[in-house]
Parts: structure tokens; sequence; C-alpha cells
């Protein structure tokens, strides 16, 4: 199944799959409460509301997808995504309070005795109901899994309650017809237990996702192959991962060698990012910190030590007793926590003049480590 990542996209195929639910929902909700009535079963009436009840739900999950396609902006630089995972949780809540209200009114029909006689109509409108409940779960799920949408996810598994719920009805009307009346009662609460699993589930696994949880283990395991399958990745640290609606996001720190230039450093940084992103399919973004060397324990050594204009400021006053201001054209600076390491670059006319620069590296080497922070200075040449 080719997965639907475009917003746009998502949002219309949420709205169609959900409204032809609303639909059907009206229509099965309407027609149970009338038969119910008429046909004397209190069961089928109850059912009716629960079938009409999914009317909201199914208003929520456009409300939410419409809001949450949007583009990010500047009040919501991560996108809209969390109101879909917010929605989710008033979903799996609404289970957890569909199934409450289905045990509370079975045990209340248990313990009073409260039996009436359906007549057979009631009976095949519940086996309509199991049908076509049980068909927009499948329809509902199919597109779910397509857009990767945990809360047209919800709004399947609440259709598929109502399935349940009529198959509870069918039961005890079977049951009373065979002159079983309890059994109604019984199998409601059964069923209720399993409803309540759902919606705790949902609930639950959209809450994790609120407080940052990371993702699953596996998931995390092809983001760490990605990385390390990218040349000039020595180690990484400091991964984190979590979810925003469909997408997911990922921080990581890399290793990279210490010498390497900013751009060489970026140009790894860009590879792992695109390379996450391609092959790992619930990534939508990536942010990649470069380190030269493991700074997971903590504020790392090189924190403590002057910046560049400092460093050079107290440097470039030692320097101009040794050579000429316009004659070191290049400073590299490396930042580690042993200390910094520094490298200069000498701009000379001619070869004649070797000897000479010779000597004035050495100088420049030896007056630059009498520096506290630097442990080493290399100078290099530049011949013209």
């Amino acid at each position: 199944m080719e997965k639907v990542t475009d917003a746009a996209e998502r949002y219309r195929i949420t709205r169609n799959v959900t409204l032809v639910g609303a639909v059907l929902d009206i229509v099965l909700g309407i027609g149970k409460i009338v038969v119910g009535i008429l046909g004397n079963s209190q069961a089928l009436v109850a059912d009716g509301i629960h079938s009409l009840s999914d009317l909201g739900t199914d208003f929520i999950v456009i409300f939410a997808a419409k809001h949450a396609s949007r583009e990010a902006d500047e009040n919501h630089p991560y996108g809209h995504g969390r109101i879909e995972t917010a929605m989710t949780v008033a979903l799996g809540i609404a289970l957890i309070i569909v199934a409450l209200g289905i045990a509370f009114q079975s045990l209340h029909h248990l313990f009073n005795k409260d039996y009436s006689i359906p007549t057979v109509e009631t009976l095949y409108v519940a086996i309509v109901s199991i049908v076509t409940k049980e068909m927009i779960y499948h329809y509902t799920m199919y597109h779910a899994k397509k857009i990767n949408s945990p809360l047209m996810i919800a709004n399947a598994w609440h259709s598929r309650s109502d399935a349940i719920s009529s198959i509870v009805v069918l039961i005890g009307i079977a049951g009373v017809m065979a002159g079983l009346p309890y059994l109604d009662a019984i199998a409601a609460i059964f069923v209720s237990a399993i409803v309540f699993k759902i919606g705790w589930k949902l609930s639950r696994k959209s809450v994790q996702e609120l407080v940052d949880t990371s993702l699953d283990k596996q998931v995390v395991d092809n983001i760490r192959e990605c990385i390390f399958s990218v040349s000039g990745v020595k180690d990484l640290h400091y991964l984190r991962t979590r979810s925003m609606g469909a997408d997911a996001l990922v921080d990581v720190h890399i290793q990279v060698a210490e010498d390497l230039s900013v751009s060489e450093g970026h140009q790894i940084s860009e590879i792992v990012r695109a390379k996450i992103i391609d092959e790992v399919a619930e990534i939508s973004d990536v942010m990649v910190h470069i380190d030269p060397e493991d700074d997971e324990e903590g504020i790392p050594e090189n924190m403590k030590y002057p910046v560049r204009e400092e460093l050079l400021a107290d440097l470039q006053e030692k320097w101009r007793k040794i050579v000429p201001n316009d004659i070191i054209i290049k400073t590299t600076i490396h930042y580690l926590s042993d200390g910094i390491r520094l490298e200069l670059v000498l701009k000379i006319d001619s070869e004649a003049l070797y000897s000479v620069c010779k000597q004035w590296s050495q100088k420049l080497e030896q007056i630059s480590t009498n520096h506290p922070n630097i442990i080493e200075a290399k100078v290099y040449f530049n011949i013209s």
C-alpha cells in the first residue's frame, strides 16, 4: 500500500471517508431507535443511541484533520499534527465512556431482571447493523493506514465498537427468544470490557505522544543503522525521537573527525538527514548536530576557552613581534576538550624566503603554545 503524505490529500481522504461513515451512522441510528421502540427492544434503542453518538466523533475527526493538515507557521513551527493527537485522546475517552455505559446498563438490567420480549424485526436490524458497521470499520481502517492517521484508526475502532454492541444486541435478542433473558446483559458486560480496552489503548498511546515518548525501539534501531551507514560518521549520541500526529521527528548529535571543515561537516549532516527521511517511513524531519568529539557527558571543557576574537587579540600582539600582520592569511582554530589546536597559513612571495619563514613558523608555534589553552600549533606556507 502506497502511503499518502501530502497534507491536503490526507485531509481530503479523511473528510470523504468520515462523511460516508457519518451518513451511515445517521441512517443506522434512527433506524435502530425506531425499530427498537416499535419492536419492544431496549437494547436496540440503546444501540441506536450509540450509533448516533458516533456522529459526534465523526465531526471531531473532520475538525481535527482540517486543522492538523495546516502548514507550520510562526506560532506553530512544528506544524499542527498534535491537534490530531489530542483529538485521538478524546476519541479514546469516548470509547471508554461508551464501554462504561454499556456495562452499567447491562448490570442494571441483570440485577433488576428488567427483561422484555423483542420482535423478530429487531433481530434483522441488529444483523444489518453488524454487517454495515463492520464494513465501515474496514473501509475506514484501510484509508487510515494509507495516510498513517491515528485519529482515523481510533474512529475505525469506534465503528467496530458499534458493531460489537450490535452483536450483543443480536445475542441478547436471540437469547431472549430461546428462553435465556439474562444472556443479553452478560454478553454486554463482556463486550464492554473489550471496548474499554480499545479506548484505553488509543488514549494511552496518544498521551504518550503528547509527552514526547520515544518511537518504538525497532524504528530507533533503524535510524541508528541509517546514520552509521553514512561515510564520515564516527559515532552518535543524544538520539531523540518523538511523534507529531502522523509524522515523527528526530534530533541527533553525530561525531565526525575533529579536523573537518565546517562545510564538510555540514555535508555529512545533510546526507544523514536525507537518508533517514528516505529510508524510515515515519520520519518527516531530522535535526542533526555536528560534534568533533563526544560531548555526551555534559558541558564540554572547550566551552571554557576564549572565543576567536579574544584568543586572536591576545596572540596577534605577540605574533607582530615576529612577522608582519599581512603574512598570516588564514587562522584555523580547533576547540577540543583537551585544549585548542591552532593552524596558521603564511603567505610568502618566493621560495627564496622559505628558510626565513621556517624560522618564523618555529617561533610562532612556540609563542602560540605558551598560551594556557593551546596545546598544539602548526604553521603552513602558501608560496606564490
